[in-house]
């Protein structure tokens, strides 16, 4: 059967075909659901909520028709935003060039690691400032090309991709402060980009397939 594409949907979508919007949901539900897993602590239900409440009411503002995928992680990371701004004191403001989620949410995230090398990797990512933690996961989980995410995030394209080169440092950087076993340390640097597809593959896939 062919595959209906997010365009088709998403104008069925805007011309009142609840369902069409329900299929775009559903398409991308857990990619949403793997957006926060690493990024919270706690249920991030009402996160994702949030996240698809705010698609409904902002889905004209999409830029083109086939950015649905892009429109919709932009959503995420500025309900993610929010989300940590309501945590701090009203005079207090959150930077995420330099605030990690380690420093935000401290705690265990929400996904489940079955290696110990996916353990060190899933710690280094949230020791890293959110922003460039974001742009490294939607480069490695869901495959987003440094253009898209430029678009997802709305920054140039130069900006995210010198943050994806500084992010794989400051991981890389992590990975060692936080590797009391230097053997598991060594091979989890050696194959950051399988470790993280097969986390990608664990918390169920890549969004669009």
């Amino acid at each position: 059967m062919t595959r209906i594409g997010d365009a088709q949907l998403l104008a069925a979508w805007r011309d009142g075909d609840l369902t069409a919007g329900g299929a775009l949901f559903e398409r991308y539900y857990a990619a949403v659901v793997r957006f926060f897993g690493n990024k919270v602590s706690g249920d991030p239900a009402d996160l994702i909520q949030e996240t698809f409440e705010a698609c409904t009411r902002s889905r004209d503002h999409v830029r083109d028709d086939n950015g649905f995928r892009s429109f919709l992680f932009g959503v995420a990371y500025n309900v993610l935003r929010r989300h940590y701004e309501r945590t701090r004191r009203r005079d207090e403001r959150v930077d995420p060039t330099t605030a990690s989620v380690a420093e935000l949410s401290p705690g265990p995230a929400t996904m489940v690691a079955s290696r110990d090398e996916h353990r060190l990797l899933l710690t280094a990512l949230r020791r890293i400032p959110l922003e460039f933690q974001v742009i490294l996961e939607l480069f490695y989980w869901e495959s987003m090309t440094s253009a898209a995410i430029a678009e997802s995030l709305d920054m140039p394209h130069g900006t995210v991709r010198s943050r994806l080169r500084r992010a794989r440092q400051l991981v890389e950087e992590a990975l060692r402060e936080l590797g009391d076993d230097p053997g598991l340390t060594a091979r989890t640097l050696e194959n950051l980009e399988g470790w993280a597809a097969q986390i990608r593959q664990a918390q169920g896939g890549l969004s669009n397939s």
